[in-house]
């Protein structure tokens, strides 16, 4: 039998395999570590619809001569997905009360709803509940699915754009003590948010950038390798938000001012050097 990935013959030499569906699954698991996914597939020169995909899972090996097999990158998938949420978006948004039912449903069962789950689970539960009337706006969910398709179609400039935010939260952290002490607690949460929302942020283009197969693992901060420093950051990250719920208020603004203020400032010019970004 044949066996072409994406058009080209691929030396693929066959052990146990009996079925296309063993095949696929031995090619699914190498694919993993390589940042793509099954996308299409084809056999005797004839594509195989989506929805029928696995219906060719149990076909015998001997009585197929060739296998088209289709791979796409997880973050080109992910944007695609993200696509169809927000066609989604607009669909339900001008869908009369009845519909919207429906609509909702639907978008649950489809292959975008799976990947979503996977990839963005966060993003995944902000749409269930703003398809069932009870999230935020069909518009505020547009606006934050717009900007996780910006950071997977250039994650470079996204991050670029995150470096007068990183700036100023980085000094109300070192402010935070003082608003503490000064009763300025809506102030202070304030900060805590916005350092909290900008910090996922940076984290999930690191994350973009790994899947896309950008060499990550040779960034380092200062000497430290970007993993190392990332895994001490969520550490810290950590007892900064126990102590913020405890309200040791000593506790928080030493933890604020003198280590995730620079933490931050030091991760985000890290990443953006070396993908090649604007130090601000």
């Amino acid at each position: 039998m044949r066996i072409r990935i994406n058009g080209a013959d691929a030396d693929i030499r066959l052990e146990t395999e009996k079925t296309v569906g063993e095949i696929l699954s031995a090619l699914e698991a190498w694919l993993e570590g390589t940042g793509h996914r099954l996308s299409g597939l084809g056999i005797d020169d004839n594509a195989i619809p989506a929805d029928s995909i696995e219906l060719c899972f149990g076909m015998d090996i001997d009585t197929v001569d060739t296998l088209d097999i289709y791979t796409s990158s997880v973050t080109d998938l992910f944007a695609e997905c993200l696509l169809q949420v927000m066609e989604a978006i607009d669909i339900y948004t001008t869908a009369s009360f009845e519909e919207k039912g429906p609509i909702a449903i639907q978008w649950q069962e489809s292959p975008a709803a799976r990947m979503l789950a996977e990839q963005g689970p966060d993003l995944f539960q902000w749409v269930i509940k703003t398809f069932s009337g009870e999230g935020s706006s069909p518009q505020a969910l547009r606006t934050v699915v717009e900007e996780r398709f910006r950071e997977l179609k250039d994650p470079t400039n996204e991050l670029d754009r995150t470096g007068m935010l990183v700036s100023e939260v980085c000094n109300r952290l070192e402010e935070l003590p003082l608003d503490i002490q000064t009763g300025k607690d809506a102030r202070a949460a304030e900060t805590m948010s916005v350092f909290s929302g900008i910090t996922e942020k940076v984290f999930r283009i690191y994350g973009v950038l790994k899947i896309g197969g950008f060499p990550v693992g040779e960034i380092k901060v200062g000497d430290t390798p970007v993993a190392d420093y990332i895994a001490d950051f969520h550490t810290t990250l950590t007892e900064l938000l126990g102590a913020y719920e405890q309200q040791d208020t000593v506790l928080v603004g030493d933890i604020a001012e003198y280590e995730m203020a620079p933490r931050l400032r030091d991760l985000h010019a890290a990443v953006l050097s070396a993908v090649g970004g604007r130090c601000q």
